[in-house]
């Protein structure tokens, strides 16, 4: 089921597709939206003769559809499902634009309100021991599997040498387009830490820093050790102040489980560890085999469950049903945590230093209306190292829109937030959303209002393990 252009449909209602994607030779609709009293017939679509489709204007809110297969009632097990207690099971639909108001409690419950003002219960619900139940099934699954599961059949994993110029480390990540590597000191035949664009954050805080010692010059022979230990921070963590505190390098065996390897990032707040093998007692020649992260933590998760997803609740709930993600706070809210947001004409100093005081990878950018245009991670930050353009700027002078156009390769503002900004509905199920995170380079999806754009919220792969490993 997807959604259609809301053009031309009546006055307070949507336009819904929907797609049955399993063949057959007659296959029909009928849904709570008609009162379960149509049959609509559903057509075969050009050049794909065993995918049906259908158009249908519904009010807005939360239904139930089936689809009547050559005579055979039958639902689609792809999309989020609602069991009967007479064990009928309907797919589940929601449009995204009902009134929402959710309580979480024993059980998680949606409120929606009729035309004469009461609240009538329109989920299904979920008990506290389905939920745990859930959790169980999922963190027992991660606790069986190795790291070894994440290690693909042949690639490379860049590793950078303590002794290069920290110019020149910059530049490697940024044409290897990736966001941190391993650092390896010889001298001591061994990883000790990371480089990442958190680094190259800090590093452009220092040049736009009038005191500052380090020149722009000095970074053609400053050494990544160099700058390390220059600001106090060889394998240290930088807190939401931007000071730096000791730890030891964060990585992961091949015989660490997934749940083990999840916990580590989730506690320590990084993006990735490395997975580090030595196959002597004392340590020594270690290999790096490959960087762990959630998202390919959750990828095993989506496919182990993939089809068997209806026997986990949880995974059947919209997100706004749930404690998940970051959302703009509503009126009277105000012990919620913000949610970071900045307009293009915000400075990319101010961007920078909220990244760090915020202590999140990115930032959605918004227009007057809260609508999403782009969106600035840290990522973003070393594509500055390309035709050093870090040293032709003044943080405090550039404007966040500014610094994104030199970074990119041009883009439309329409083409831009389609190619960079990964969105999903508030109404969107839970394993929807875990399958859209799984996906390679996707880090978070930005909740959008349906049609306008507007901002509601954020969800990133660590709140999305917060949540399933409690």
């Amino acid at each position: 089921m997807d959604s259609a252009s809301e053009a031309g449909g009546v006055a307070g209602t949507v336009l819904m597709r929907f797609v049955w994607p399993h063949g057959g030779q007659s296959v029909f609709l009928s849904g709570s939206f008609y009162r379960w009293a149509r049959l609509v017939p559903m057509s075969p679509m050009e050049g794909c003769p065993t995918i049906f489709q259908a158009v249908c204007s519904i009010t807005p809110g939360y239904h139930q559809y089936k689809f009547l297969v050559d005579g055979e009632w039958k639902h689609d097990e792809r999309q989020s499902c609602s069991t009967s207690e007479c064990g009928v099971v309907n797919t589940v639909l929601f449009t995204g634009e009902a009134n929402y108001d959710f309580i979480m409690g024993p059980e998680l419950r949606h409120v929606d309100h009729a035309s004469d003002g009461t609240s009538i219960d329109v989920l299904p619900r979920i008990s506290e021991a389905d939920l745990q139940a859930s959790r169980h099934r999922i963190s027992a699954y991660l606790s069986t599997q190795t790291t070894y599961e994440l290690l693909p059949q042949s690639g490379k994993v860049v590793a950078l040498d303590v002794d290069l110029p920290v110019k020149q480390a910059f530049h490697i990540l940024y044409e290897k387009g990736i966001p941190m590597a391993p650092l390896w000191d010889f001298s001591k035949s061994q990883f000790v830490g990371v480089l990442s664009a958190l680094d190259f954050i800090l590093i452009l805080r220092e040049l736009g820093n009038h005191g500052s010692k380090l020149t722009e010059e000095e970074l053609d022979t400053h050494t990544i050790s160099a700058w390390k230990e220059g600001k106090s921070y060889h394998n240290r963590q930088i807190d939401g102040n931007g000071r730096a505190f000791s730890r030891r390098l964060i990585h992961a065996g091949p015989y660490d489980t997934l749940r083990e390897v999840a916990l580590r990032i989730l506690q320590n707040e990084v993006s990735s560890i490395p997975i580090i093998h030595s196959s002597s007692e004392d340590g020594s020649f270690p290999q790096l085999l490959h960087l762990a992260s959630l998202s390919g933590i959750l990828k095993c998760i989506c496919r182990y469950f993939r089809h068997c997803s209806g026997t986990l609740p949880v995974l059947q709930l919209p997100i706004c049903a749930i404690p998940v993600g970051t959302w703009v706070p509503k009126i009277g809210e105000s012990n919620k945590r913000p949610l970071a947001m900045l307009r293009p004409s915000a400075s990319l100093s101010s961007a920078l230093n909220l990244l760090i005081q915020a202590q999140v990878s990115s930032i959605p950018i918004v227009d007057d209306n809260d609508s999403l245009l782009d969106i600035f991670c840290r990522s973003d930050i070393t594509a500055l190292a390309k035709d050093r353009v870090y040293t032709h700027i003044n943080i405090s002078e550039i404007t966040i829109h500014e610094a994104l156009q030199l970074g990119q390769d041009y883009y439309s503002p329409h083409e831009r937030l389609n190619q960079r900004c990964q969105m999903c509905l508030r109404s969107d199920t839970l394993h929807k959303v875990m399958e859209r995170l799984a996906s390679p380079g996707v880090r978070r999806l930005i909740i959008v209002e349906a049609g306008s754009n507007r901002v509601e919220g954020i969800v990133t792969l660590s709140d999305i393990f917060k949540f399933l490993l409690g």
